[in-house]
């Protein structure tokens, strides 16, 4: 058989080319088929490692201004020579700041900017900028200031790039942004749909989880829609209320301004990665994430690499670390749906051996496939 294996990451336990290398080494014990493995992401953690599992790109290591304002040693990658993908998570991430010191007031984006300047630097033409994960409610005020923007308070002295001094903008100057960024073709890789302000916005939405009060919550909103409608002012456009301006703190909003084009993390993926190309002379299609249940038909990689397949009628099969309640929307998709949980196991036990679970159970899969062939 001709099977391609595209799984997304078992959260927390497993990336998603280890699970698709557990996968390939289960299915070689049982049968001699043709294996082609594909990782998936949905443009956030992850991502970078993802496409390059199954491209000639490489890592370029730099060191870049982290969520804190401290120098971070960390990464992107370059593809096709003249492609950047570009993780929010490893420039301005959550993950990057512990807990208890988590503050919207204190943590900036410039990472990703000075990122951006690095890629246009060695010749990229195309960016892709994957969120999710970030540490930051700034607006995107830090990345466009890395970029040649300026931001000054009501007194022309011009301000820093950290959260705290999107509250006190008052002036915005583009002049510097806009030439350098002009032949820059913009991806954002986004699964969330939220405008940039108000009840669904980035504050209220994604505020909490970076450490922002109840107070911070409604002065950031409203200091982000002073600074949504200068930046609008400037360019005579409307971006705010655009699904994705609101994810990553106000960062899809500040891609938006450099024009970016925002999709879904897995389509972007996928294009980078060739997956239609792997798929469409494929007999089946193994794929998978940590728990899969109903959500997983709302954008998820699973859901989207079964719609592909579909496409080229080949069969799908969901292999993830657990399954949900209610399963049987799933099952109109995928061709089965299998949790590689075998026995009565704690959820810390399954994680601590999600790798020898999902081989185990992928070899049971292929042994019944095998009887029908």
């Amino acid at each position: 058989m001709n099977i391609v294996i595209a799984p997304d990451s078992y959260k927390g336990s497993m990336t998603a080319t280890e699970v698709a290398i557990t996968i390939k080494e289960a299915l070689k014990e049982v049968a001699n088929d043709q294996l082609t493995i594909k990782p998936m992401a949905d443009g956030g953690e992850g991502s970078i490692e993802a496409i390059l599992s199954s491209t000639y790109g490489k890592k370029v290591s730099l060191q870049t201004t982290g969520p804190a304002g401290k120098q971070i040693d960390t990464y992107y990658a370059i593809i096709d020579q003249k492609t950047a993908i570009i993780e929010t998570a490893l420039h301005a991430g959550i993950t990057q700041v512990p807990e208890k010191d988590r503050n919207p007031d204190i943590t900036t984006t410039y990472g990703i900017g000075e990122a951006i300047n690095d890629a246009i630097d060695k010749g990229c033409n195309k960016i892709i900028v994957g969120l999710g994960g970030s540490a930051t409610n700034d607006g995107g005020l830090g990345m466009l200031q890395a970029l040649g923007m300026k931001a000054y308070d009501k007194n022309k002295n011009e301000l820093g790039p950290f959260g705290k001094d999107l509250l006190m903008v008052e002036t915005i100057d583009l002049s510097g942004l806009l030439p350098k960024l002009k032949s820059i073709d913009f991806s954002i890789a986004c699964d969330v749909d939220n405008p940039l302000c108000g009840q669904h916005g980035a504050s209220f939405v994604y505020g909490p989880q970076k450490g922002a009060t109840n107070i911070q919550i409604n002065t950031y909103d409203l200091a982000l829609l002073k600074y949504a409608d200068l930046i609008e002012k400037c360019l005579n456009m409307q971006l705010k209320e655009m699904p994705g301006a609101g994810a990553a703190g106000g960062l899809g909003f500040a891609l938006l301004v450099l024009g970016g084009q925002l999709e879904s993390g897995a389509k972007l993926i996928a294009r980078a990665t060739k997956l239609d190309e792997a798929i469409k002379d494929a007999d089946l299609v193994i794929t998978g994430e940590g728990q899969s249940d109903e959500q997983t038909l709302y954008g998820k990689a699973p859901s989207f690499v079964a719609d592909i397949a579909k496409q080229y009628q080949v069969p799908t099969i969901l292999l993830s670390g657990g399954l949900g309640e209610n399963i049987d929307p799933l099952r109109e998709k995928f061709a089965g749906c299998f949790s590689i949980v075998n026995k009565p196991l704690s959820l810390q036990e399954c994680m601590d051996n999600s790798k020898e679970l999902l081989y185990a159970q992928t070899k049971q899969i292929r042994t019944l496939i095998q009887h029908f062939q």
